[in-house]
């Protein structure tokens, strides 16, 4: 009797493997198949940009292709947002994964035949809209990835929520939008999810390698506005003044001293920033009053509270010690927690990775100081975010276009092994949760 159960046991391992292997043949053929079509698809997004909120053309042939696949589609979410729904042909868990629409108010620079020329308006002034994060690249690598596994559904043992998200780069003052939205209107929800995997390209990883961190992997962010006011006068007679420019520049100054004497950056990194400065208008005039606006960046809630207090406490008490006075908003506009890496998903879905991609082009990384809010699902449910190569072959990282720039770019090469990596992750833990 123990005899026939091992044999049994042993018969049932061996067909879970086999089949496991044929459905990793199958996603390897149908992604390399569909390598210039997601091409084509992420030349079209990039040639098409659309700020956050305002994703109506990408939205519109997202939500076409979903529904070309017979996945149950629901649109408008957050705004602009997509969903889509496919059951596996047996019961399983409910696997989500995520791609971003928007693109970035930035006038693009790169010699590419399908370069954005798009404009528009943001936050009331005349800009150019640029894919200069590689959002046009996730899209249509999820677009293949719904595809694949859709040919295939017969075969899951669950659920696939295709969630294509606006706004990650954040929405203009007074709006709402992105990740922490699309969970308000209830995305982890109905069916509810169970695990949530994303990826983002990055054109300073070489083409052909995926980069993972468990933990803190993506820094938590936190936008803030400081408004200093002092006197005004003629900027001949500045004794008749108490100067904001030079109180801000004071300000400025001794906030440099957070990073480098409160934060034990042998345990966790963290960003100070003041990124624009505006006050006055003429040369001879002293003005009345300065706007700063900056980013600060940590990894732990103890950092960030930390973080918070001394920006307000330096910002009010060095201009009161000028004569001025300081008012602090933390967070101004936005607000994204740290991207964290679930880590004993990590550890469970890292062979999924090596056997996709080769051990020998998995690897770790370091805390990223940018920021993500596929966070805020990660909030919620068990999450895994992964970096795929966008860098061509032998490049040097040093010199390659960073994100958020005019001439950010990418290897188109690669995108078939993000189409890999999704699939097979989601496959991988189907499989894993109902053995």
């Amino acid at each position: 009797m123990k005899i026939s159960l091992i044999l049994s046991l042993c018969v049932f391992s061996l067909q879970a493997v086999a089949q496991k292997n044929t459905l990793r043949t199958q996603v390897n053929s149908k992604a390399d198949a569909l390598q210039q079509q997601v091409v084509t698809w992420r030349r079209d997004f990039h040639e098409h940009p659309e700020l956050g909120n305002h994703e109506l053309r990408t939205s519109a042939i997202i939500a076409k292709h979903l529904q070309s696949l017979g996945i149950e589609v629901t649109t408008g979410i957050a705004t602009t947002g997509v969903v889509g729904i496919l059951k596996g042909g047996h019961p399983g868990p409910v696997v989500a994964l995520r791609a971003d629409m928007d693109g970035l108010p930035v006038i693009e620079r790169t010699p590419v035949p399908f370069a954005s020329k798009v404009k528009t308006t943001y936050n009331g002034q005349e800009v150019g809209v640029m894919h200069a994060c590689g959002h046009d690249s996730h899209m249509a690598i999820l677009m293949a990835v719904a595809q694949v596994l859709s040919s295939m559904k017969a075969d899951l043992h669950g659920t696939v929520k295709f969630i294509f998200q606006p706004a990650e780069e954040g929405v203009e003052p007074g709006q709402k939008g992105g990740a922490e939205e699309m969970v308000k209107e209830g995305v982890l929800e109905n069916p509810k999810v169970d695990v949530v995997f994303g990826l983002h390209i990055n054109s300073q990883t070489e083409v052909g390698k995926i980069t993972y961190r468990p933990g803190g992997t993506m820094a938590g962010v936190n936008d803030m506005q400081i408004i200093v006011k002092g006197r005004s006068a003629h900027g001949a007679y500045p004794w008749s003044s108490v100067d904001p420019i030079v109180t801000s520049a004071q300000i400025i100054n001794n906030l440099q001293t957070i990073v480098s004497r409160n934060i034990n950056v042998t345990e966790n990194p963290a960003v100070v920033t003041i990124g624009a400065i505006k006050g006055g208008n003429r040369s001879n005039i002293i003005p009345e009053s300065v706007e700063m606006l900056g980013t600060l960046r940590s990894f732990t809630p103890a950092d960030e509270k930390m973080l918070i207090a001394r920006v307000t406490e330096i910002a009010t008490k060095t201009a009161d010690a000028m004569g001025a006075t300081a008012t602090v908003k933390i967070p101004y506009s936005n607000h994204y927690p740290v991207t964290y890496n679930d880590p004993k998903l990590t550890q469970k879905m890292l062979p999924s990775l090596q056997q996709t991609a080769g051990a020998a082009n998995v690897l770790f990384r370091p805390p990223v100081t940018g920021a993500e809010d596929f966070s805020f699902y990660q909030e919620k449910v068990p999450g895994l975010f992964i970096f795929l190569g966008g860098m061509p072959k032998g490049g040097d990282p040093l010199k390659a276009p960073s994100h958020h720039t005019p001439d950010f770019y990418i290897d188109e090469s690669g995108f078939s092994l993000g189409v890999k990596a999704l699939c097979n992750l989601t496959i991988d833990y189907m499989n894993a949760k109902t053995k």
